[in-house]
């Protein structure tokens, strides 16, 4: 049963529509999310500038027809301001009004929502962005302790260049060890004796 009630509780609706449907009971949430529906159906209706044509269109007709047609059809005086006109309006009025403040406020609920949902977005974007920032600082730091291609060519130069006047030491070297050992057999041909 909990389970039932908690899955009719939605978090994206208006905090005020947002109470838990008691078992047994006839009434709940879809009766008043529907009449909320309804009266920004209305205000929305209301808004338009057809709205406006139609009901002038009707006051228009409604004392077009009291001051043309004959007496006793008439049910609107001219002669005392069209009391019954005015009655109508004035109640059309003053269902407007709050009709229009309910579909207000219902939309006060779905920006507030929506506020707090783009703010929870920024969030997550904020610390995403601080991430990625602290990730390519690091990545720079790693990157200037890496050697470079050029530093590797350099030291792989000076080893080359290393190792080169080693061999041309050893040569020169074991070439003069030579020349003395030549020089010190008297018979030419290399050997001791």
């Amino acid at each position: 049963m909990a389970r039932d009630n908690r899955s009719t509780v939605r978090l994206d609706s208006p905090k005020g529509l947002r109470t838990r449907v008691l078992p047994g009971r006839g009434r709940g949430r879809g009766s008043r999310d529907r009449f909320g529906r309804a009266t920004e159906a209305i205000a929305r209706a209301m808004g338009t500038p057809q709205f406006l044509l139609a009901l002038t269109a009707f006051c228009l007709l409604w004392m077009g027809y009291n001051v043309t047609a004959p007496e006793e059809w008439r049910f609107d005086s001219a002669a005392i301001g069209f009391t019954a006109l005015t009655l109508i309006l004035s109640l059309q009025a003053s269902y407007a009004a709050p009709l229009i403040l309910l579909a207000q406020n219902r939309q006060d609920d779905r920006d507030r929502v929506q506020f707090e949902q783009d703010r929870q977005r920024a969030e997550r974007n904020l610390a995403d962005t601080e991430y990625l920032a602290r990730e390519v600082v690091a990545l720079r730091i790693a990157i200037r302790d890496m050697a470079s291609k050029d530093f590797i060519r350099a030291e792989l130069r000076a080893l080359l260049d290393e190792l080169d006047r080693r061999d041309d030491e050893a040569g020169s070297g074991s070439a003069t060890a030579t020349g003395a050992a030549a020089s010190a057999d008297p018979s030419g041909d290399g050997r001791r004796g």
